[in-house]
């Protein structure tokens, strides 16, 4: 099976998560920039608020697609071990240089998603995070730690497509784990969508004013009391 798009793959995945829908404890969190057309499709579709939440991979250098880990907000890093492993005496020099350019990059985005609208507040929430797919799953296990120190009620991570190995390992980071697909062979999320193009800083942008204006105004502690 293959989704047409990340929009389409966020309504096939919605339709795995309805037991959350009309919830007001619940938000859902994108990972940018590919999470976020299929959060948008989730967060509608369960009358949820929309928001992201920046994770950076940390690329070898040269090989850029080849994670090393990844890194979030709260000086959360997550490694690849066996990368690393294999990058030998300066994996170290090679992990710090990296992380410096991507955590200043990381400022730069949240900055460029969010302007002066801060972080929404997690405590006692169920927060739902969403991406396009699960490969090795480093940034979202990055993701997962960073939220667990806002304190919500619950994680729940959830994707249209994964590595079953992958999908499974997460269940050890999340109280709560959907995988629409875990199909295998797997050998990248691109390869489950007729159509993978980048996902442009305009259209995070675009999509998060539009979730703003379709779903409830976002006021968890009201609706937790």
């Amino acid at each position: 099976m293959q989704f047409d798009d990340r929009a389409e793959a966020g309504r096939v995945l919605a339709a795995a998560l309805q037991a959350y829908r009309g919830r007001g404890d619940v938000i859902v969190l994108a990972l940018p920039r590919g999470g976020v057309p299929v959060g948008f499709e989730v967060a509608r579709s369960l009358g949820a608020p929309l928001d992201v939440f920046v994770v950076r991979k940390l690329g070898v250098p040269g090989y850029a697609e080849l994670a090393m880990g990844a890194i979030a907000s709260g000086g959360i890093r997550v490694l690849n071990e066996d990368v690393v492993a294999a990058l030998g005496p300066k994996a170290q020099e090679a992990i710090e240089l990296v992380a410096n350019a991507e955590l200043a990059e990381l400022h730069s985005r949240e900055k460029r998603y969010r302007g002066e609208r801060p972080p929404p507040d997690l405590r006692g929430r169920c927060v739902i995070i969403v991406d396009d797919g699960l490969a090795t799953g480093a940034t979202m296990r990055a993701a997962v730690r960073a939220i667990r120190q806002r304190k919500p009620s619950a994680i729940v991570v959830a994707v249209p497509v994964a590595a079953e190995s992958s999908c499974l390992e997460m269940r050890e980071e999340a109280d709560v784990v959907i995988c629409a697909m875990t199909p295998d062979p797997f050998y990248g999320v691109g390869q489950f969508y007729r159509h993978f193009p980048q996902t442009s800083d305009d259209e995070v942008r675009e999509l998060l004013q539009r979730a703003a204006e379709t779903t409830p105004r976002d006021n968890p502690r009201s609706d937790r009391h």
